[in-house]
């Protein structure tokens, strides 16, 4: 679940910081998609320690 929310909050987040920066439709693309694989890389790791703890 936590990955999943993530990697949406971090497309998010990755097509807001291209538009504000005037990005074109394929920098908008690409920092989505970098910010979703970075943020969900997070998340994976946060759900895994959470298994393993309990």
């Amino acid at each position: 679940m936590f990955v999943l929310l993530f990697g949406l909050a971090g497309a998010l987040i990755g097509g807001f910081t291209a538009r504000r920066r005037k990005g074109s439709g394929l920098d908008i693309a690409q920092y989505a998609a970098a910010y979703a694989i970075a943020f969900a890389l997070l998340g994976l790791f946060i759900n895994i320690f959470i298994i393993r703890a309990v």
